[in-house]
């Protein structure tokens, strides 16, 4: 499952980005890294284009990560490409990857304050926390996170697994959706299975949690056990929805994600009751 790997330590001070010492600088364009051609690495070439100052992403193997955006039309130099974080899974190493993503989600929150969204005046980089001021109204900014339910439902011994209408055909996952305003996030799985599923769930049982930098999730990951109610997927955001045991599962989400890790313990579970 992609992690922050435990060897990475925050950084919120915005003075250490540029300071001497080795570094590593992700340079990205919109959500694409700029990397090698065979995309096992981030490439730190300084691209025309560079926008802004660089962020203080984190310490990581005695390197500072920085992250620095560039324009939408700069071209990767020679030797390089731009490319999607979810087109590294599987290619770059899984703690570049999740660094990255963290790193994603930080020039995103940059670019997209640069002005008050009270006022409109140009807003500044806090020093000594993760946030954008602005100078006139005093109004801060701070990074967006979207809470978002994942829940996995279980009767007897079988999983219930849906295709979202996004979804590749064939693949099949547990049903997530995000947090209305003043939900809790046992609201929200009964809400959000109802809604997709038609059906109720009862017990709600916690099993983890995973950033999910597309563009800035926060997956926090249910089991729950049916309590009634007709199966019909809604057809809007679900175009598949059945019932599954570890003899007839259809095609599982990538391993990196929690999705799958959440499906695999839920099977495993099974298995041994």
């Amino acid at each position: 499952m992609l992690a922050t790997p435990r060897d990475f330590t925050l950084i919120q001070d915005a003075d250490a980005a540029g300071q001497s010492g080795a570094e590593l600088r992700l340079w990205f364009r919109n959500a694409e890294l700029l990397v090698d051609d065979s995309r096992t690495r981030p490439m730190e070439l300084n691209p025309d284009g560079a926008a802004g100052n660089p962020i203080a992403v984190g310490h990581w193997q005695a390197k500072t990560v920085t992250a620095q955006g560039v324009a939408r039309e700069c071209p990767a130099p020679a030797g390089t490409r731009w490319a999607g974080l979810r087109s590294l899974f599987g290619v770059m190493a899984d703690d570049l990857v999740a660094i990255a993503g963290r790193a994603a989600q930080l020039v995103d929150w940059d670019r997209s304050h640069q002005f008050c969204g009270v006022c409109a005046t140009p807003t500044v980089r806090e020093r000594q926390e993760r946030a954008r001021r602005c100078p006139a109204c005093g109004h801060s900014a701070y990074p967006r996170i979207s809470p978002a339910m994942m829940c996995l439902v279980t009767r007897g011994p079988e999983i219930l697994l849906a295709r979202n209408v996004n979804f590749p055909v064939g693949r099949f996952s547990a049903l997530a959706g995000f947090l209305e305003a003043g939900e809790s996030i046992e609201d929200a799985i009964a809400r959000e299975v109802r809604e997709e599923v038609g059906i109720e769930v009862r017990n709600p049982i916690y099993f983890g949690s995973q950033s999910w930098p597309f563009p800035h999730s926060l997956m926090i990951a249910f089991t729950a056990e049916y309590a009634g109610g007709s199966l019909t997927a809604n057809g809007h955001e679900i175009a598949e929805a059945g019932w599954f045991n570890g003899s007839n599962l259809p095609q599982l989400p990538p391993r990196i994600s929690i999705a799958r890790a959440l499906i695999d313990h839920a099977l495993q579970r099974l298995r041994n009751d």
